[in-house]
């Protein structure tokens, strides 16, 4: 219903618009055409001044009323030098934006046409074409320096004693896997994905080096301070890890795995405090259309402290594990402290006897 009403409102301004503009012609039948022609220039010159006026103050509205309030201050380290680089652009090029605005508004006021004025044909002036081309010349070089500088930074190599988290993608969900206390991703093999066996990743059970890795869905642990470095990959179509809150983004590719890394600053809920809002979480979500279940793939990037971390991460089951119950090493670990406590009395009455 809504849709409707938007449209006929449309409708009404058009016809509205049109009426003026055919009454307005027949004015200026009446007037004569040169004294319109005039009158609506006076016009369009001063209307003209009003937008530059408007828009201006619009612009500074719009940037104190959202400024800083959509995603707030970067959740990480990197995120700081890309507000930095993105400050920057917006510096420079609003600065060459409100001087242009303010020239090509305030030129089509001052010299609208005049019957005792003479257009001045100007074909080409060598200073001019040097200005007008150095100068940006100049401006988009340090804008390119500034993004080069910060992106060599972002994009280079993690930290050795980054915490590695491989973040798969599929439709329409995200998949995380920690290597475990051995340090090592175990290896994995597409054709062996099954998620009615509980094998989300295609995990080959032969190698020892899968039977710590924890494997966790659409919600990520990291630790506040600590290099995170993210091992992405994409179980179908392409996806990309959105990561907004910490400035971050790249693609999930089937078959070629991409990397990024960045340094989380305030943990959940430090941020929830700076927000105002209980419910605050940061959020991964998939910047890339991958389907018509796109829009539900959202995962949660909880940020803890060290020790918060250890005791989430204690409290996981290897993915092994949850497929072979019965490899489980606490289960005999558990029998055999049964029977030991058992079996003390029995040896203490033995010894007893012995001594005796």
């Amino acid at each position: 219903m809504s849709t409707f009403f938007l449209i006929l409102i449309l409708l009404l301004g058009f016809l509205i618009t049109f009426q003026i503009a055919k009454a307005s012609e027949y004015v200026g039948v009446l007037k004569g055409e040169k004294k319109n022609f005039e009158q609506n220039n006076r016009v369009n010159g001063f209307l003209m001044i009003v937008f530059l006026i408007l828009g201006l103050i619009g612009v500074w509205w719009c940037n104190e009323l959202f400024r800083g309030k959509i995603l707030g201050e970067s959740a990480s380290v990197h995120g700081q030098q890309i507000d930095t680089m993105l400050y920057i652009t917006i510096t420079i090029t609003g600065i060459v934006f409100v001087i242009t605005q303010i020239l090509l508004f305030w030129f089509a006021y001052k010299y609208q046409f005049n019957e005792k004025r003479k257009a001045h044909y100007f074909p080409h002036d060598n200073r001019l074409e040097v200005v007008w081309t150095v100068v940006p010349a100049i401006a988009l070089t340090v804008l390119v320096g500034f993004g080069l500088f910060y992106w060599f930074r972002i994009t280079g190599d993690a930290p050795a004693d980054s915490l590695q988290i491989e973040v798969t993608g599929k439709q329409f969900g995200w998949i995380f896997r920690y290597p475990g206390k051995d340090g090592v991703f175990g290896k994995k093999y597409y054709q062996n994905i099954s998620d009615k066996d509980n094998n989300s990743l295609g995990l080959l059970w032969d190698d020892a080096n899968t039977h710590d890795d924890v494997v966790v869905t659409n919600e990520m642990y990291v630790e506040v301070n600590k290099p995170v470095k993210l091992i992405v990959n994409s179980r179908d179509v392409i996806h990309d890890v959105g990561l907004a809150e910490f400035r971050q983004k790249i693609d999930a590719v089937p078959g070629t795995p991409t990397t990024m890394w960045f340094i989380p600053k305030f943990t959940t809920e430090e941020a929830k405090k700076s927000h105002n809002n209980p419910d605050f979480q940061y959020e991964i979500s998939c910047d890339q259309m991958c389907g018509k279940g796109h829009y539900t793939m959202r995962g949660v990037v909880t940020v803890v402290t060290h020790e918060q971390y250890l005791l989430w991460l204690a409290k996981q089951k290897p993915n092994y594990v949850q497929v072979f119950p019965d490899k489980d090493p606490s289960a005999p670990a558990k029998a055999a402290d049964s029977t030991k406590t058992a079996a003390t009395p029995v040896d203490a009455a033995k010894k007893l006897v012995a001594q005796k």
